[in-house]
Parts: C-alpha cells; structure tokens; sequence
C-alpha cells in the first residue's frame, strides 16, 4: 500500500499565534514533526494557508502545499492537500503540526491498522497507567475511547468512560483498562473524501470531537495501541514543559 503524510499547520491559532514556526530545541515545532515522521514515510507535505509557514519547511528543505484559508477542520484541508498531488495513494496520515514528540512506531502502529481490510479510518489510544493520575483520567481536553471486541472504536468522549458502578473513582484506574485518545489518524483516500461531505453531527457538536461525525455516520474507526506518550503543544506554557520532555525523554 501507498502511504503519504499530510501534517496541517496553521499560523493563526488563538491560544498560541504562529506556534508550528515556535522554537523547540533549536528547531522549529513543525520542523520536528516532519522529521519524525520523514523517518518512516518517504512522502510526506506540510498542508498550510500561510507563506510563513510554507517558506520555512521549504527552507529546511521539507514539502509544503499551500491550502485555502477557509477550511473549518485540518480534515478539509488534508483532502485539499491530497488532491493537489500529482501521484495517487492508497491512505493518507494525519499528523498534527503540533505533535513534535510523535514516535516512530506510533506511525508504523497507525499503517498496521490497514492490514486488516475492513479499516477505513484508523487512530491509536494509549492504557492509562499507574502513573496517571485521576486528574489525568477526569481531565476533558484528553478524551477517552472505548473499543469493541475487534480494536474498533465504539465511542470517544471528555467524559470518564465507562463509569465503574460500585466503585470509587478515585480507584476506578485500578479496575479498569481506561484507553485515553492519541490524536493520529490514517483514511483511506477514498474514505477522507467521503467524510469531508459529511455535515456536523450532535454528537460532535455535544463533544467537540470530529471523529464522533465519523463513527454516527456508520464509519468505523479501528484503534493500534500504543505504549508511547506524546505531548501537544497548545500554549506557550507547553512549550516550556516541551522543553523540559525533550531533555529528559526524548529519542532523536
């Protein structure tokens, strides 16, 4: 199979303003991104609406595509992206342009998932440990996801899923295995085209989550797991504690 990776980046962003062109370890955040995942997949294009950001993967000698400035979700412009391309592929990463600490094996993990034909979309959880605390579990910008018997996702949320009646919460990680949400997702190119069409759902509306669009509408969504964590950056607080990971854990 033909895999690209489409990494959107976009300058304007309210809590962070021009954070994929912010410095992390003398690189810029994007750049890091685009080399992680260069390690895996040779095709690889930055997919952005702003000249900065172009100009500067450019210069460190990455792809970029210029995208339209209106698109609502980083899933429009990824299939604008894909369609700009002159070759032809069989599915498409989407690799967020913040996500400077994505591993290695979490990409390769995501590509596994089509070895099972009946994956159309794909992402990857990670088990919440005992190191995890239960502000960690409870925390609502870190969604949770449940799977079926067979690795498809049946639901993800802010909220703490499942409840473990009986229990106290405060001991609810010992009983069951919370699966948290790591934001990487693969499409088939044929599935990305299909979902852009399709209009907000309630479910997303009520969640703020773009997968639940995918799942009411009958797609399924097969989750790899992953043992890795990964750390976003949202705010200039992030960069700092960013900083901070990359001296003490990171792998070059």
């Amino acid at each position: 199979m033909k895999f690209v990776c489409i990494i959107p980046a976009r300058y304007s962003s309210t809590r962070f303003p021009g954070k994929p062109l912010a410095v992390l370890g003398g690189k810029l955040v994007v750049q890091r991104v685009y080399e992680q995942v260069n390690s895996v997949l040779n095709d690889v294009y930055v997919a952005t609406d702003d000249q900065r950001i172009f100009d500067a993967v450019i210069r460190f000698g990455g792809k970029a595509i210029m995208t339209s400035p209106n698109h609502k979700s980083g899933t429009d412009r990824i299939n604008e992206a894909v369609n700009k391309l002159d070759d032809t592929f069989d599915v498409v990463v989407n690799v967020q342009g913040d996500e400077p600490f994505i591993h290695t094996s979490q990409i390769k993990t995501i590509c596994q998932c089509f070895d099972d034909k009946d994956t159309s979309i794909a992402t990857l959880g990670r088990l919440f440990t005992a190191k995890d605390s239960l502000a960690d579990l409870e925390n609502p910008n870190s969604p949770k996801l449940i799977c079926d018997n067979k690795g498809f996702a049946m639901y993800f949320s802010r909220s703490v899923i499942p409840f473990v009646r009986g229990v106290d919460k405060v001991y609810w990680l010992n009983n069951f295995n919370y699966l948290k949400h790591i934001g990487l997702y693969a499409y088939r190119t044929q599935t990305l085209s299909e979902i852009t069409k399709l209009p907000q759902s309630s479910l997303e509306i009520a969640e703020s989550l773009e997968q639940l669009r995918w799942l009411q509408n009958g797609y399924k969504i097969k989750v790899g797991i992953t043992n890795a964590e990964t750390i976003g950056i949202d705010t200039p607080q992030d960069l700092a504690q960013a900083e901070d990971f990359l001296s003490h854990h990171h792998n070059e």
